[in-house]
């Protein structure tokens, strides 16, 4: 109601706020600025500035272990478990028992195997002793030779070999004998989208297997039914299929299995005969006659005579050459990519230093020789490392630690000298920018892309960057292309794609939408310049170009698992987490599979380390200096580096430097008998994307229950204690009471140079305007408002805007108005919102934004030109512009409030259950300058209202102007009369009101409410459904409701004479009604229609709305919107009672 709507002063507002809470799982510093996980405390690392994390640890435990670093006691049973808990892995040195014990040596003592592999289908020893003893049958064991028993959870094949129960008839073959998926209770599944069975038999293969010319079906049938092969033009084909060297046929000796290479014409039609043809190369008699044939590398034309040079480089360039191929006449030549030397078969290269593979096997991390095969433990780790990347310059390896909630790194060549780069992070993938230095991580639960500078000191999670905020449905992966300013990420939501984007967020689009299900894992082919994943459900790893065309799917059988991928060279490599291995196979054909890596745990990340997948490119970042972080951006945005500031921090005009908010810019929340203050700089200190409010300050309203409007004026109580003034009850220096019964605020502004309130109400759609000081109220004649949304000052400037609902020539409109703030010079900007509000100016009053139900934020100069619209896909409520931009939204019961920073169009920063009536935001920038009414209430006794350039006096109600400056009571008149507000007249009651306007000031037809009778043929059904429904596609995050309207105005209504229709063609330029000129007389006056103005109505609003906006067609959505604003009220106080 009115008289519950508030006003703050924002002095003592801006004193420290209360002590600083910490989430469950963090405790306080001792200083109190910071919280710290509970993980770190006494973990040997200062995390609290003041170090108290590290104070008070136990010298001695006095039971249970204590690790060698750190301090840090655990209790006996979690040592020598088979998990590393100390930072120094002492709990797991020394121990007597081994979790996979040593259970078989092989290849002379060099190497050790557990259980787990003996006969199990995989020679793990070169010797291969851990698959003897496993036996086709029990009869071919001799007597002094023991079958090798299987584990508890293993399976016995047929042929003897041991495998796991859990891949038991689960469609794939993994006993050798395929005995596993025999006598299974359930038939055996189809092949995979991308497989093709081998007929009857359970074996699937890849599509691309099928009639390649090799045989991959235990039956061969994949190369049946194929059509004829074709030999090369310079061998000659056989009836049978066969190609045989053209000196074989006609020799006297069959080579071709049916004969057909001898024949009677051999002899009778040969190359000797004067027919013969004039063959370019060579002619060949055939039992078909003389042919000609071409020597190898040339085809013949169509005469066949001529030979042409074959182009063996684009007809099968990897079948020829696994690298780059450039073709000779009659032949080609392969080379390699700079880096890559030629092997000795002129088709493969090679590296001439070994590339690494970098593995996590559940808790340890091993570099493995690809070549070589020697493995190293590099380091363990408490949890399994699901993703891990390197830095080769740097000679680090980097691993994402999610039960510390931290990214990790080691150093390759001292593994002992090791930290945490970031802490307090919840990461799905990590990537490393070896150029721009800096390391990436996806948060798939917020849908985040972020980003942190390299460092050798630990950061806190809040000194990253987001780099890309939005639209990001459930991200999983993430590879870097620095070297083009490019990443790629996978989504693994309700529409399963790859995208890509440049590394500073910008120039995104999809690359690859179908052929995906569930792509856990990227790499980048950086020789062929494509892009490859991982889909766990459909089992495969596919490939595409970065333009997402030429997509190749491998689809292998023995890879139901796959977890994480990467390419080098000729060859991809990935980890199984169910077959429990690390196989590699040829990239192009998914074909000469090998088992890579296999260990007692499960394989998760994946990395191929080598200096070429890391080549030295010189970095943008050196030249552009940012003083926190600097992003690489792809070529097409004109700049090859942009910098950016961690959260909380601004980026400064330079586009260089970062700096803090302002300490007294903070916003005011609103519920119903609360206000919430919040500095800005919680972003900094907090973070964002938080489940819950920030670290707030309370101001609890007393006797106030349905708040519904609040403003903030600062230039009046710099000095002066906290004053929260509220309609109802009356304080020293107070707005007197305006209770008005049954009676609603729309909208409300402070102006901060004369502390006069600007307000409209439900029953009252005028513009008003109240004085602090007396309490004096004046009306601003603002035409036929039907509901005013928000109202905007700027008094530095004099300009009033409002947004509003108005009825013009029988019709409900729309309108985005501005004026003076004495309420001249009217003009309508903008008429095209469904339901425009939260209105602020910026840009030194020169530019208007406001909000709009259907997620859009628009804008345009107080000239009415330059219209602008942001698509922002929420439902926007209200929004403050200064140095950022902020959204607030309510969707049942949920309050979130977005920000954009101007690089990243909107972010989360926090969400609440806190029912949220209003949101204000104050900075030092936002009430400063001044006016002609800044000293003294410029002379004005009552009210003085700026206008630009100047000032005007205005009287409150129930008093005339005596001169400029003062003024005095109206006297009284005659019973059953009142005065017009100049006093030039007494009129009767009945004359007020009445839709006819009698006095001169136009004062009797002010402040009307509609009669009932208005109200009945202004008609309006309303049908609600229950409370939280469904929202209506119109009004997000209202209730849904369903609505008919009907806009006939009366033709009595708001001075509009039924009988002048006429003088709207002759006089008014079809663009306005004629009205009758206040006081009365036979002159009529024009009321301009939306977009016109002038005496006739011939001129556009500067230039920028041409035609009248007639939304007869939307007259119901208007109706709905109307009701659904004051609806929306009178929810948000339903649900707050109800929680009460």
């Amino acid at each position: 109601k009115l008289e519950n709507l508030l006003i703050c002063s924002s002095d003592e507002l801006s004193t420290r706020s209360t002590p600083l809470k910490c989430r469950i799982g963090f405790k306080l510093c001792d200083d109190g600025l910071e919280c710290v996980m509970y993980s770190h405390l006494c973990d040997g690392e200062k995390d609290c500035k003041d170090g108290s994390d590290e104070e008070g640890c136990a010298i001695q435990c006095k039971a249970g272990f204590q690790c060698s670093h750190g301090k840090k006691c655990l209790p006996q049973e979690r040592v020598c478990d088979g998990q590393n808990d100390c930072l120094d892995r002492s709990d797991e040195t020394d121990c007597s028992v081994m979790i996979e014990g040593c259970h078989q040596r092989c290849d002379n003592n060099t190497r050790c195997i557990p259980k787990s592999f003996l006969c199990d289908g995989e020679r793990d020893c070169a010797d291969g002793s851990d698959e003897e003893n496993c036996g086709g049958c029990l009869s071919e064991i001799s007597e002094k030779q023991s079958l090798v028993s299987c584990a508890d959870h293993q399976y016995r094949c047929v042929s003897g070999q041991c495998v796991s129960e859990a891949l038991r008839c689960d469609g794939y073959a993994d006993c050798s004998d395929g005995s596993d998926e025999l006598h299974c209770s359930r038939p055996p599944p189809k092949c995979l989208k991308f497989q093709w069975q081998c007929g009857d038999s359970i074996q699937c293969v890849p599509l691309s297997w099928r009639c390649d010319g090799r045989k991959d079906c235990y039956n061969g049938i994949d190369e049946e039914k194929c059509s004829q092969k074709i030999c090369p033009s310079h061998l000659y084909q056989c009836g049978s299929g066969e190609c045989v060297d053209t000196n074989l046929v006609c020799n006297g000796v069959t080579n071709c299995a049916d004969g057909s290479d001898e024949g009677v014409n051999c002899v009778q039609h040969s190359c000797s005969s004067p027919s013969a043809p004039l063959c370019d190369h060579s002619c060949v008699s055939t039992p078909y006659g003389p042919k000609c044939y071409c020597a190898a590398g040339f085809r013949l034309m169509s005469r066949a005579t001529h030979c042409v040079d074959i182009d063996e480089c684009t007809t099968t360039p990897h079948a020829v050459c696994n690298h780059i191929c450039r073709n000779t006449r009659g032949s080609y030549s392969c080379h390699c990519h700079p880096g890559f030397y030629l092997e000795p078969d002129n088709k493969s290269c090679k590296t001439k230093d070994e590339p690494l593979l970098l593995a996590s096997v559940q808790s340890d991390l091993f570099l493995l020789g690809v070549h070589s095969g020697t493995l190293r433990l590099l380091t363990s780790t408490s949890r399994p490392a699901f993703s891990l990347d390197y830095h080769w310059v740097q000679q680090r390896i980097y691993w994402l630690s999610t039960d510390y909630q931290s990214i990790r790194w080691v150093d390759m060549r001292n593994p002992d000298k090791r930290g945490n780069l970031v802490k307090g992070v919840k990461s799905d993938f990590i990537a490393v920018d070896w150029v721009g230095k800096n390391l990436y991580w996806v948060d798939g639960l917020v849908g985040q892309i972020l980003a942190v500078k390299l460092s050798n000191a630990t950061v806190r999670s809040q000194d990253c960057t987001v780099v890309l905020g939005e639209d990001l449905e459930q991200p999983s992966s993430l590879v870097l292309l620095p070297h083009k300013g490019l990443m790629l990420w996978s989504e693994i939501g309700s529409t399963p794609q790859i995208k890509q984007s440049g590394m500073d967020g910008s120039e995104r689009k999809v690359v690859v939408s179908h052929s995906l299900s569930w792509p856990v894992s990227l790499a980048y082919d950086l020789l062929d310049n494509r892009v490859y994943w991982a889909d766990e459900k459909l089992r495969c790893i596919g490939s595409a170009s970065l333009d997402g065309g030429n997509i190749k799917i491998i689809q292998l059988a023995e890879t139901p698992n796959p977890f994480s991928v990467v390419v080098f060279n000729d060859r991809v490599f990935w980890s199984d987490t169910k077959r429990r291995v690390i196989r590699s196979a040829d990239k192009n054909t998914g074909k000469d599979q090998k088992v890579v890596l296999k260990r007692p745990g499960q394989p998760f990340g994946l990395k191929l380390m080598h200096a070429l997948s890391q080549p030295a490119v010189p970095s943008p970042c050196d030249h552009l200096r940012c003083s926190h972080i600097c992003l690489l951006a792809p070529p097409v945005t004109g700049r090859s580096a942009v910098c950016r500031c961690p959260k909380g921090l601004l980026l400064s005009k330079d586009n260089i430097t970062c700096s803090r908010p302002r300490d007294s810019s903070f916003i005011l929340l609103l519920s119903q008998n609360t206000i919430y203050q919040i500095y800005l700089r919680s972003l900094r200190r907090d973070g964002i994307a938080l489940k819950k409010m920030p670290n707030s300050r309370v101001l609890a309203l007393p006797d106030i229950n349905e708040a519904m409007g609040l403003d903030i004026s600062t230039q009046e109580f710099l000095s002066s204690p906290i004053s929260v003034t509220f309609w109802r009850n009356f304080k020293s220096g107070s707005y007197p009471s305006l209770s008005y019964k049954d009676d609603s605020v729309t909208a409300l502004a402070i102006d901060w140079v004369t502390s006069n309130l600007y307000w409209s109400s439900s029953s009252r759609p005028n513009i008003h305007v109240t004085s602090r000081n007396g309490g004096y109220t004046t009306s601003l004649l603002q035409g036929s408002l039907t509901l005013a949304t928000s109202i905007a000052l700027h008094p530095s400037s004099g300009r009033l805007c409002y947004t509003a609902v108005v009825m013009a020539g029988g019709k409900s409109l729309t309108e985005v108005v501005c004026a003076w703030m004495d309420g001249r010079n009217k003009a309508v900007l903008w008429g095209k919102s469904r339901v425009p509000n939260s209105l602020v100016f910026v840009n030194n009053g020169t530019r208007i934004y406001w909000a709009d139900t259907d997620g859009v934020i628009s804008s345009i100069g107080v000239d009415g030109l330059g219209y602008k619209q942001t698509d922002l896909l929420i439902s926007v409520v209200y929004i403050f512009f200064g140095f950022f931009k902020l959204y607030f939204s309510t969707c049942v019961d949920v309050t979130k409030l977005w920000f954009s920073d101007g690089l990243q169009p909107k972010q989360l920063w926090f969400e609440t259950k806190t029912s949220v009536v209003e949101i204000r935001a104050h900075s030092n920038d936002t009430q400063s300058g001044s006016n002609s009414c800044s000293k003294n209430n410029g002379g004005c006794v009552h009210l003085c209202l700026a206008y630009p350039g100047g000032r005007m006096c205005k009287c409150g109600r129930g008093f005339y102007t005596l001169n400029v400056t003062t003024c005095a009571p109206i006297t009284s008149c005659a019973p059953g009369e009142e005065s017009c507000f100049d006093r030039s007249q007494c009129i009767s009651r009945s004359k007020f009101c009445d839709g006819q306007v009698d006095c001169l000031d136009q004062s009797d037809e002010q402040d009307c409410e509609f009669s009932t009778r208005i109200k009945k043929q202004y008609s309006v059904n309303l049908v609600c459904h229950a409370l939280n429904t469904n929202i209506n596609s119109t009004l997000n995050c209202l209730p849904s409701c369903v609505m008919m309207t009907t806009t006939s105005l009366p033709p009595e209504g708001r001075g509009i004479s039924p009988n002048l229709s006429a003088c709207r063609e002759s006089q008014c330029n079809n663009h306005g009604n004629c009205v009758t000129p206040p006081g009365g007389g036979t002159d009529l006056l024009c009321n301009c229609d939306l977009g016109y103005k002038g005496d006739s109505c011939g001129e556009t609003v500067n230039g920028a709305l041409g035609l009248p906006l007639t939304l007869s067609v939307l007259a119901v959505l208007i109706g709905l919107a109307i009701l659904a604003f004051v609806l929306a009220k009178y929810q948000q106080r339903k649900r707050k009672q109800r929680r009460y």
